[in-house]
């Protein structure tokens, strides 16, 4: 019996004994594998338009929730696009192409998924119509005119009818006539008109005048009649009518000899509003009405006539030229607010 009881007891000992190693090194039951088993699938899809029709060349970008880099893919010719060994997990699909608006979808990829995009229908872009506003000729002109308006020799003297663009803008007869009454009116005007009733006066210019506060006063406004006359007559009534600009197109390049040629010739020919160079009837013609006008106001003995008249017009073509030489060789440089000047065509 004790034999028997011994022989069961080292069985089951030999059993126990060989069976634990076996227990310890018996394989574990598989783990089914799922969306984070990290297995890569791929995304497919295809574009079309509103009316079924493939579009082919549009750009498809996918794009991750886990900020890794999107990638992207043009449909073919069959409107069929795809992306292959993609990581599991939600994905964001943006579609675009010319003349189309811009189509989205998302979806999630499941683990070792081949993910079939719903058909992507493109809707036609919205139209978008440009509206290019483009200035007038007259509102170019009045912001050139603004310029020169701020143009003051040694910042006080104005220097209105001076362009340093060379091919300005024509003015219109109102622009003419308000350059005309900005400059008869500004205070510097008075000013100067004052300086040379005073040297006149002191000289005993048009001594029919007299002396005194009367002389002066007379002077005075036969100086500033002139002026008036002559920048009414000949830079706005007959620069409208005859179509010619009454300002002095600045030169500034070239050799020194054809700038001195170039601002004495400017004293006799002038731009027209079509842009070509002509007589400066204007300015001709305006100094004779202004020293025919003149013969009104001056002291009997001092109205020759015709001599008076062809004189102030001669004075006034020579006032012109040395007027334009000191635009064209100094009084840029003391001018403030004077732009970089345009150069005339060579």
């Amino acid at each position: 019996m004790r034999r028997y009881t011994a022989w069961v007891v080292r069985l089951i000992l030999s059993i126990l004994t060989c069976g634990l190693p076996a227990l310890a090194q018996s394989p574990q039951p598989p783990i089914a594998l799922g969306a984070e088993s990290g297995l890569p699938g791929s995304i497919s899809g295809k574009v079309v338009d509103q009316t079924g029709a493939v579009v082919a060349g549009a750009q498809v970008t996918l794009s991750r929730e886990d900020q890794s880099p999107s990638q992207e893919v043009l449909s073919g010719d069959d409107g069929q696009f795809s992306f292959a060994n993609i990581a599991p997990g939600p994905f964001h699909l943006a579609i675009t192409s010319a003349g189309f608006a811009t189509q989205a979808c998302a979806g999630i990829l499941r683990s070792g998924e081949s993910y079939t995009a719903p058909q992507i229908a493109m809707a036609l872009a919205t139209a978008v119509t440009e509206v290019r506003v483009v200035p007038s000729r007259t509102e170019v002109a009045e912001d050139q005119i603004k310029v020169q308006e701020k143009q003051r020799v040694l910042g006080v003297v104005p220097n209105f009818y001076v362009s340093y663009d060379h091919h300005a803008v024509p003015l219109t007869s109102k622009q003419k006539f308000e350059l005309a009454w900005k400059t008869t009116l500004d205070p510097v005007t008075f000013g100067v008109t004052g300086v040379i009733a005073g040297i006149q006066q002191a000289q005993n210019d048009f001594s029919g005048y007299g002396q005194g506060a009367q002389g002066y006063a007379k002077r005075y406004g036969a100086s500033y009649g002139d002026f008036v006359t002559g920048t009414f007559i000949g830079s706005a009534m007959l620069p409208s009518l005859l179509k010619q600009d009454p300002r002095y197109f600045y030169k500034g390049s070239g050799a020194k000899r054809s700038r001195i040629l170039y601002a004495l010739a400017n004293s006799v020919i002038c731009k027209g509003d079509d842009g070509h160079w002509q007589a400066n009837y204007s300015s001709i013609l305006g100094s004779l009405a202004a020293g025919g006008i003149s013969n009104l106001y001056y002291p009997a003995k001092d109205r020759n006539g015709a001599r008076l008249t062809f004189e102030n017009g001669l004075i006034g073509i020579g006032e012109s030229a040395a007027i334009n030489l000191l635009q064209e060789f100094f009084v840029r440089k003391l001018t403030t607010n004077a732009p970089n000047h345009e150069p005339a065509s060579p």
